[in-house]
């Protein structure tokens, strides 16, 4: 009996799928850096805005995705 050999699977990496998420549109976003300690010298709009997440660049996001085979 001849069988065919199945491809091997690929691993996600483990650290980029806990900082990356991608969206239906396939854009890839993240957070902020700069938002964990230190916060009493920057301003309440700053500190705000690093709380949102942010559209990774498309440079980037070619790497992260390659990253994260199974989530397109």
């Amino acid at each position: 009996m001849n069988l065919a050999k199945a491809k091997m699977k690929l691993k996600t990496h483990k650290g980029a799928a806990k900082r990356f998420k991608l969206t239906a549109g396939g854009k890839v976003m993240s957070g902020h850096a700069g938002a964990r300690h230190i916060l009493t010298s920057k301003s309440r709009k700053r500190k705000r805005k690093l709380g949102s997440q942010r559209v990774v660049s498309d440079v980037d996001a070619v790497h992260v995705k390659s990253m994260l085979p199974y989530r397109r």
